[in-house]
């Protein structure tokens, strides 16, 4: 267990509580890592400093802590640059290694992936991350390297292991484009079911509401990033359609651009889905900053608002008369299954928007009609007699006009 200093930095344009929260969550991804903090340092500055960040008294300062507290690493809740890392590690002395909120991250997820995809996802993040920090500030380096067809006329160490980089970097790029041909194959394969992408800000509960909601047993832990991986499971209600519950990765304040990059493809899962369930941590002090923070990855990605609804999580800790008075938005409480029946009532009104459920007796010559049904719809109930087949299905909108003229005029409904 290491024991660590956190590090934030005030500027002009940033007022102290909001620095102070932003340290407070860097607090908690240092615990998620394994860490102990032991001491927190907050500066002040109209601008970072070029060359410690923090400036040289307040690196002087986290000298004295690192030795008061016998701290091992000292982590920035901003990135740092090469040279910046250099300094500091030079004026603190000892052993102690500097990091920034990046590096934090990236070693998370490093011990968190599990599967091919996120450890490939995971790998190409660190070393785009590494990449501009292979720079002359490690001498052993500089030396011409030696071995046989392995370099170019004159070429260093370094600028091998550049290259090396730079042709991983590559690979894994591949890797991630087959892994993402395969999830939109997996996407395919789900037909004409109703897909609902959870997502959020980290902790929020999205895996509790997982849970929930399909009476599964994905890893749901009081801790930043339990879960990397997108998990698909069945609701396990009665629905108008096949529905199907997705779990994402979440979202966090500053998250490295390269992760967000190599961690696109699992987010396309929410791009792709019928319906988005935003969850936020109602009883969290700043769950609106989550919130706004959700909606601009949302927004990034591509997401149609009109896709969206804001689920409130975790109201067992909150008021009972906490209302957000927003359109689009359902209170709930995952952990205790309060209003959870609003929730999936939500859902159900989402599906019925796209369509009908449709009794049909359809002539055993319209065979290739009896095709395009099951293939574009959804098939519940399938009888056949001498001269017609009867179906019970889910009809979209869009092929309504297709299937119209085949309804049981009695038994036609809206789907429930």
């Amino acid at each position: 267990m290491e024991n660590v200093i956190a590090v934030g930095l005030i500027l002009p344009d940033l007022p102290k509580t909001v620095a102070e929260e932003h340290l407070e969550e860097l607090g908690k991804l240092i615990g998620t890592a394994g860490g102990t903090l032991v001491a927190r340092v907050i500066a002040k500055r109209n601008a970072p400093d070029p060359a410690t960040y923090v400036g040289k008294g307040k690196a002087e300062e986290l000298q004295r802590l690192v030795q008061k507290h016998r701290g091992s690493l000292v982590v920035f809740d901003d990135d740092l640059s090469p040279a910046q890392v250099r300094n500091l590690e030079k004026l603190i002395g000892g052993k102690t290694k500097v990091i920034d909120r990046s590096a934090l991250i990236l070693d998370i997820f490093a011990s968190r992936a599990k599967t091919r995809e996120a450890r490939t996802q995971v790998e190409l993040a660190q070393l785009e991350y590494m990449l501009p920090r292979l720079t002359r500030a490690w001498t052993h380096l500089e030396r011409q390297a030696g071995g046989i067809g392995t370099r170019g006329v004159g070429e260093t160490q370094l600028e091998l292991d550049r290259r090396i980089v730079r042709t991983r970097i590559a690979r894994l790029k591949d890797e991630l484009q087959r892994i993402e041909k395969t999830r939109a194959t997996q996407r395919k394969s789900r037909g004409g079911a109703f897909t609902v992408a959870l997502v959020g800000y980290t902790n929020a509960g999205k895996s509790t509401l997982f849970n929930r909601l399909t009476r599964g047993d994905t890893l749901a832990m009081d801790q930043l990033f339990a879960t990397l991986d997108a998990k698909s499971q069945r609701i396990a209600r009665e629905m108008p359609r096949e529905t199907v519950i997705i779990d994402t990765v979440g979202f966090i304040r500053k998250l490295p651009h390269h992760l967000v990059a190599s961690f696109r493809s699992t987010m396309e899962e929410a791009v792709a889905a019928d319906l988005v369930l935003h969850v936020i941590d109602a009883s969290h002090p700043q769950h609106a900053e989550q919130r706004e923070i959700g909606e601009q990855v949302l927004a990034d990605l591509g997401v149609d608002s009109a896709r969206v609804v804001d689920v409130y999580n975790k109201s067992d800790r909150v008021d009972e008369h906490f209302d957000v008075r927003r359109r689009n938005s359902v209170v709930v409480s995952a952990l205790t299954g309060e209003h959870i029946d609003r929730l999936v009532d939500v859902i159900r009104d989402r599906e019925r928007e796209g369509g009908e459920l449709l009794h049909l007796e359809i002539p055993h010559a319209d065979a290739r009609l009896i095709a395009q049904l099951h293939e574009r719809a959804e098939v519940y109930e399938q009888a056949t007699n001498d001269e017609t087949v009867s179906i019970s299905a889910w009809v979209p909108n869009n092929l309504m006009n297709l299937f119209r003229a085949f309804v049981t005029a009695a038994r036609k409904r809206r789907a429930s």
